[in-house]
C-alpha cells in the first residue's frame, strides 16, 4: 500500500546435491507504465550457501523513506534480483517483479436511494497514508461535466478526514463521480463511483 515500508521475499533453491554458494544482485526503482526507468531507489548484494537440495530465503526492505519522493503517479516499483553461483562462469537467472502501490485514500458514501431534481449529500473520505503532515492538500470533484475545486485544511501522518458534497442531479440513470485528492508529497489519489439516479 502507498505510504507502507515494503516486504519482498526471495526464495533460493539448490535443485541438485552439489554444495553451491549463490550470489544475488538486487536492485529496485521506482519506474513508469512504459516500464521505463525513473529512479534507481534501492542496491544490494548478498551471498547464499545452499547445501545439498537446500532452499533459503531472502528478505528485501524497501522503507517509504526510500521510494516516497521518487514515486511517479504511476505508483510502480521494479524490483531485480540477478543470481549466479560463484565460481562458476555460465548462466545466470534475472528474477523480476513490478509492485503497482495500492491507493485506500478515497472513501465515497452515497445514500442508498437517489432521485433526479431532488439534492443529494455525499459523504467524501481522504487520508494521509504517509508518515508524515502533508501541506496544500486539494479534493478536485468532477460530476456532471463539471469540475469544483475544494481546498483542505493540512492533513497530520495518517490522518483521515471527510467533506460532505451536495448536488442535484438533473437526469436519471448513471451517473459517475470522480474524485482526485493531491497535496504537497504526492499527487492524483483517484476515487471514482457510478451512482444510480432514479426516476422522481
Amino acid at each position: 500500500v502507498f505510504g507502507k515500508d515494503i516486504n519482498l521475499i526471495l526464495i533460493l533453491n539448490n535443485l541438485s546435491f552439489d554444495h553451491k554458494t549463490v550470489k544475488v544482485d538486487m536492485s529496485a526503482s521506482t519506474i513508469l507504465y512504459t516500464r521505463r526507468t525513473v529512479t534507481e531507489i534501492l542496491k544490494a548484494t548478498t551471498s547464499v550457501d545452499l547445501g545439498s537440495k537446500q532452499g533459503k530465503h531472502i528478505q528485501l526492505k524497501i522503507p517509504y523513506s526510500y521510494y516516497g519522493k521518487y514515486l511517479t503517479t504511476d505508483k510502480r516499483i521494479q524490483v531485480t534480483a540477478l543470481c549466479g553461483v560463484m565460481n562458476m562462469h555460465g548462466a545466470k537467472l534475472l528474477v523480476e517483479k513490478t509492485i503497482t502501490l495500492e491507493d485506500t485514500n478515497i472513501i465515497i458514501k452515497i445514500p442508498r436511494r437517489v432521485v433526479v431534481n431532488k439534492a443529494v449529500t455525499l459523504e467524501i473520505s481522504y487520508a494521509n497514508p504517509l508518515p508524515e503532515p502533508v501541506n496544500r492538500c486539494v479534493l478536485l470533484v468532477t460530476l456532471m461535466n463539471q469540475q469544483v475545486k475544494i481546498h483542505l485544511a493540512q492533513l497530520a501522518p495518517r490522518e483521515r478526514s471527510k467533506i460532505y458534497f451536495e448536488f442535484t442531479p438533473r437526469r436519471t440513470g448513471p451517473l459517475q463521480l470522480q474524485v482526485d485528492f493531491s497535496c504537497d508529497k504526492f499527487s492524483h489519489i483517484k476515487g471514482f463511483v457510478t451512482i444510480a439516479v432514479a426516476p422522481a
